[in-house]
């Protein structure tokens, strides 16, 4: 090609910069859309919607929320993850989605680490062991060493295979070199019934689930899953601090976009959002909701995504943990 052709399309190009220059700085001028990969109501459901109405407010544009349920998330992430790149479809990430789906569904329909741009968390979802009053174990420490003694015999509900549930308590297993008898249910509601009617003496569930029983002494508290101690239950310790140093599990929900939306789009996003989360009546309302704000910079978003990942896909090895689909 020669110079003077170069020079001829390199000034052809010229006029689009601009272009892509206003359509990003006139972002957003149309409504912004959130994927949720849950039906309304659920947690990560909840949160997405405050979030979205209060983005709705300090835009020109409405941010709305699209429910689309079903096939362990990886459907509305898929869909998520194949929008335009254009800041105008973001999709709500979750642990499930984003952290354990990659290590348990076979023919994944999205890839998490390459597909998405990570914008920031938005909430933690703390986890613990919970008891029926009547297990004459009351710290993991306890816990542990009759798990130690009776290998296999302790039963423990989880909501589900693969769930953040089922996976803190493999993790717990890993990392204390112990076994509990694991019972999955189809939920957590369920599973926490069974607890309360002391039928399984034992659970790892999320704080939302778990509190208001724990309040009325239907069930009580052992340890966090959690890294610190969360201020629902502020006298209740972590896993981390009496049993297994360094031990975090937790639910969590974000927001990402499709990988190649444009780094001044992202910026804009996660400064919004991550203002929303600091104000205290949002915090506020999140706690009651049994979760914790957790606003992050992209890039702290980015390498949470990747330790998730390499965690799970660890437990779900060791534990052997699959799912259908």
């Amino acid at each position: 090609m020669s110079i003077a052709r170069r020079a001829l399309l390199g000034a052809a190009s010229l006029p689009l910069l601009p272009a892509i220059a206003r359509a990003q700085s006139d972002w957003p001028n149309r409504p912004v859309r959130i994927i949720v990969p849950f039906p309304p109501g659920q947690a990560s459901d909840i949160i997405t919607r405050l979030v979205a109405d209060e983005l709705s407010r300090r835009w020109p544009q409405r941010v709305v929320v699209e429910n689309r349920a079903g096939g362990a998330g990886a459907p509305a992430l898929e869909a998520g993850a194949r929008a335009p790149a254009d800041g105008y479809t973001l999709t709500a990430g979750t642990s499930g989605t984003l952290g354990i789906n990659p290590s348990v569904l076979p023919r994944l329909p999205y890839d998490a680490e390459k597909d998405f741009a990570g914008i920031t968390n938005v909430a933690m979802v703390p986890l613990l062991v919970i008891a029926h009053p009547s297990l004459p174990y009351n710290t993991m420490q306890e816990l542990a060493a009759a798990a130690r003694a009776k290998p296999g015999e302790l039963d423990m509900a989880s909501a589900g295979p693969a769930t953040s549930q089922h996976m803190a308590a493999e993790l717990l297993m890993l990392r204390a070199n112990i076994r509990f008898n694991i019972v999955h249910y189809r939920g957590s509601g369920p599973a926490i019934a069974d607890v309360i009617a002391g039928n399984v003496k034992l659970m790892t569930d999320s704080v939302a689930s778990a509190l208001p029983h724990i309040r009325d002494g239907r069930v009580k508290a052992i340890a966090m899953c959690s890294a610190r101690r969360v201020p629902q239950l502020p006298d209740v310790p972590t896993i981390a601090e009496t049993l297994v140093p360094g031990y975090e599990a937790a639910g969590w929900s974000g927001l990402v976009a499709p990988t190649g939306t444009p780094e001044a789009i992202i910026r804009r996003i996660n400064a919004d959002v991550v203002a929303i989360l600091r104000e205290p009546a949002i915090a506020d309302r999140i706690a009651s909701m049994g979760a914790v704000a957790d606003p992050q910079t992209p890039e702290e978003y980015a390498t949470f995504l990747r330790t998730e990942i390499a965690k799970w896909r660890e437990v779900a090895r060791a534990a052997n943990v699959r799912l259908e689909g």
